[in-house]
């Protein structure tokens, strides 16, 4: 279900798997007891959500005073979140961002809309991932549901294996949680998790994207015209 990536006495950074959900179902959450069966903890708390296909980097409290505090850098948007995927076909545009209000839509789809009132900011770059695919660093600065698979399908390249907004079947979501960094306790706490899972994030053009973008935080991410 999980690698454990990171133990700090307040907090646990984890490598949550592809297809792991972190829902509560039943009023229990299986993630979280079985993260707690290995490290020994009572209680953790979930600070931030990915969904069930995405992997990557998820963030857990072990005591209810760091998960307020963790759980208000979220809120204040303090924390800085980068994100891989692996798109289908060309983008419209190669790097760029996306912003637009997100409406529902039909079953449990959202769809981007072309008003601006409380948007979805979507920062990207991309890179040759083999096979007409695209590899895509993604720049969230709000945190609405599907946000990332939204905006990518917007430019024209859904993620593989997406079986919402994809057009492509594959052996999973080509969605990582890729790196976290964030202030705690006067200390600025940076983590970057590769993705394991998944034969597409192995060729060699997606491995050698990849390693330029090893410390995301320091690439030249353009200025927003919009606030998030």
């Amino acid at each position: 279900m999980f690698t454990l990536v990171y133990q700090h006495p307040d907090f646990l950074v984890i490598n949550k798997h592809p297809g792991v959900s972190v829902h509560k179902d039943d009023n229990e959450q299986p993630l979280l007891a079985e993260v707690a069966k290995q490290t020994g903890d009572e209680k953790l708390y979930l600070i931030h959500r990915l969904d069930k296909m995405t992997s990557g980097l998820l963030l857990l409290g072990r005591n209810r005073e760091a998960a307020s505090v963790l759980s208000a850098n979220f809120a204040q948007r303090n924390v800085e979140k980068y994100y891989l995927a692996i798109g289908t076909k060309k983008p419209k545009k190669k790097q760029g961002a996306v912003i637009g209000d997100m409406t529902r839509s039909r079953r449990s789809s959202w769809k981007l809309e072309s008003s601006k009132e409380n948007p979805a900011i979507t920062q990207f770059f991309s890179a040759a991932a083999g096979n007409g695919r695209r590899l895509f660093l993604c720049k969230p600065h709000t945190g609405k549901t599907h946000q990332i698979r939204v905006a990518l399908r917007s430019v024209g390249s859904g993620i593989t294996g997406d079986d919402i907004y994809g057009c492509e079947g594959a052996d999973r979501g080509y969605l990582h949680a890729y790196a976290l960094r964030f202030p705690y306790q006067g200390e600025l706490q940076q983590f970057v998790c590769m993705p394991e899972q998944g034969a597409f994030w192995h060729s060699a053009e997606v491995q050698e994207a990849m390693e330029q973008w090893n410390a995301p935080w320091d690439l030249s991410w353009p200025k927003l015209a919009i606030k998030a």
